[in-house]
């Protein structure tokens, strides 16, 4: 198990996520940043909107992804 930041992710703040796989911790910053928009915490929604807006973009959002997955197997398990 590896641990990002919603920073890490491009969001706003702190929040520890966890996961086994990148895309574990992509799907649980995804329901984080809907949550936190949701209860009104509008310090997300600028994150939000980039994660909605990402896929529009299936050049820009692959590169995204890439990344995200690199710097996720270069963390140290915990």
């Amino acid at each position: 198990m590896r641990t990002m930041t919603c920073k890490q992710l491009g969001g706003p703040c702190e929040l520890v996520l966890r996961g086994d796989s990148a895309d574990d911790v992509i799907k649980a910053q995804d329901r984080h940043l809907k949550d936190s928009v949701r209860s009104g915490d509008t310090t997300h929604q600028d994150a939000l909107e980039a994660m909605k807006n990402r896929w529009r973009n299936p050049v820009k959002g692959m590169g995204w992804y890439r990344d995200t997955k690199k710097a996720f197997a270069a963390l140290p398990e915990a």
